[in-house]
């Protein structure tokens, strides 16, 4: 078994549907763009570690199992950015391989847990006290989900404010874009738990494999 791990530097949950062997047992390539990511990751010697994106990347029917980690899927804005993505992913797959990642539910609105009430708190690693608040912006609009973490601390002499933006695909702009590249649903779940899929299920877990 062969299996490429996408934006795995941070790690991941293990894989719904008993398809977790397939990594377990196999040989692993992993990608991620972040060096900083990577430099963590490479603690795992036993993975080769690989930075760059699915576009800078070609790799033809070289892995039975490719698992994109950690919600990079939502980073994929751009409908253009999304089809290479999975065409990519496509030509990395065997003729019975498969694809595993997730994805936000959007009918579970989970972005309007995020703004935070109250400044979270840590202590860096040079022991002054680091203050992060989260604040999404409204409207909502075209399923993009863009927010700001603002970092402060009486070590530094201003704010440092982090944007980001997600994209929330329902179940059937999922099945729609997998199926133009040349990819089928296989089974969804709702959780890492393998459990069903609900309006309320925080995530959509998909397994998806080459059409004919």
């Amino acid at each position: 078994m062969r299996g490429g791990i996408d934006g795995a530097g941070a790690g991941g949950p293990p894989i719904a549907g008993g398809h977790a062997m397939a990594v377990a047992e196999g040989w692993l390539c992993g990608l991620d763009p972040a060096e900083a990511m990577l430099d963590v990751a490479r603690a795992r010697p036993d993975i080769e570690w690989v930075l760059g994106d699915l576009s800078s990347v070609s790799w033809d029917e070289g892995f039975d199992l490719v698992v994109m980690t950690g919600h990079a899927f939502q980073v994929l804005l751009g409908d253009e950015e999304l089809r290479v993505a999975l065409a990519a992913i496509r030509s990395a797959l065997t003729e019975d391989g498969r694809f595993v990642f997730e994805t936000r539910n959007p009918p579970a609105r989970a972005w309007e847990q995020w703004t935070t009430g109250h400044p979270v708190e840590i202590i860096g690693a040079s022991g002054a006290v680091v203050r992060m608040e989260r604040e999404v912006e409204t409207p909502v609009e075209d399923g993009l989900v863009s927010f700001t973490h603002t970092f402060t601390s009486p070590a530094w002499d201003r704010p440092e404010v982090s944007r980001s933006t997600l994209r929330f695909l329902d179940v059937a702009g999922l099945s729609s874009f997998l199926a133009a590249a040349g990819l089928m649903v296989e089974e969804q779940f709702g959780d890492w738990a393998s459990g069903p899929l609900t309006d309320a299920s925080p995530e959509i877990i998909t397994i998806a494999r080459r059409t004919a």
